[in-house]
């Protein structure tokens, strides 16, 4: 197919298919005459993947570009993206409050991990931001926050089985790095989104108990 088609098939305008095939996230098209590129169905789904790590998962242009870098090294496992998928999506910040804060920040973390029998190293990309976010609960008295966060690891750690236990079943090495990368970066959004769905039941729900009291 030529890029008008490729752009028709996919809703990319034209200008970002040159763009991403410039930046190394698309594989150039073949070159059948010295005006003329062809493009094939491998096209139309790695610009899907594009969309989906930069639309949905929100992931600038240059994660997603190392991301799908990646994927297409040799000898990438899933396990492996796993690490390169978190580093994408973890958000680090400027370091913030004081030295005696956030060495407490760590220690705190340090325990939760030790609690939940974690074998986990603190240069986890999630470790140093959920460090980031305990400073911020310090800082703002938020102790009721900080009482929650057992519960985020537990079902953390229910989630993080299921979805590695899901790519048991997946025959293709291709697709296991593939749901490793979109497990992690569309996880983290679906997430917040059934997040902010349930906040509005509860609230609903806690609403109407209020009033029939």
């Amino acid at each position: 197919m030529r890029i008008g088609e490729l752009a028709r098939r996919t809703g990319v305008p034209v200008p970002s298919i040159k763009y991403y095939t410039r930046e190394g996230m698309l594989p150039p098209g073949e070159r059948i005459s010295p005006n003329q590129v062809q493009y094939a169905e491998s096209h139309i789904r790695r610009l899907k993947l594009i969309r989906a790590l930069t639309e949905v998962g929100g992931l600038s242009i240059a994660a997603a570009a190392e991301v799908l870098a990646g994927i297409d090294s040799p000898g990438t496992t899933p396990q492996g993206m796993l690490g390169t998928a978190q580093s994408a999506v973890s958000k680090v910040a400027a370091e913030r409050g004081t030295d005696e804060m956030w060495e407490r920040a760590e220690r705190e973390v340090a325990e939760l991990v030790r609690r939940h029998d974690w074998a986990v190293r603190p240069e986890n990309p999630g470790w140093r931001t959920l460090v980031q976010v305990v400073v911020a609960y310090h800082e703002l008295d938020q102790s009721e926050l900080l009482g929650l966060l057992d519960r985020y690891a537990q079902a953390a750690g229910s989630l993080a089985a299921a979805e590695l236990a899901a790519f048991d079943g997946v025959p293709s090495l291709d697709a296991q790095i593939e749901g490793a990368v979109l497990g992690t970066v569309l996880g983290d959004t679906a997430m917040a989104a059934l997040r902010r769905i349930a906040q509005e039941d509860v609230a609903r729900r806690v609403q109407e108990r209020s009033q029939a009291l």
